[in-house]
């Protein structure tokens, strides 16, 4: 009869059902911050660290999302000039990003009418 020596390695990586690597949101963050400073593309680091490049490229687009500060609001100064205001007392128009044009003279329906146009 033969004999068979086995040894068993334990390297403390967590693994899922499947075999693939969990790694913690730490290690994640590790790996993004060093990859930003590597200066090699995302393909090039995700070979060299033994990682899927979609796995990888979807942790630097978390990050990134995480990291982007949100945006403020924009605002503009609006003066409306005598002529106008003469020739068309109490008319607002408002000019929306996409080229509609919204007029009317009530300031409360005109802002429910851009929410809808907005929505």
């Amino acid at each position: 009869m033969m004999t068979m020596t086995t040894e068993l390695i334990d390297t403390g990586e967590q693994r899922d059902g499947r075999g693939h690597r969990i790694s913690s949101l730490a290690r994640r963050a590790e790996l993004v911050q060093a990859w930003r400073g590597s200066g090699l593309t995302m393909a090039a680091f995700a070979r060299r660290e033994c990682l899927a490049y979609s796995t990888f490229a979807g942790w630097v687009l978390k990050s990134a999302r995480k990291h982007r500060a949100p945006q403020r609001p924009r605002f503009a100064e609006v003066r409306v000039g005598p002529l106008l205001a003469a020739a068309a007392p109490g008319l607002l128009e408002v000019h929306l990003p996409d080229g509609t044009a919204v007029r009317g003279g009530n300031v409360a329906e005109l802002a429910n009418l851009v929410r809808a146009l907005r929505a």
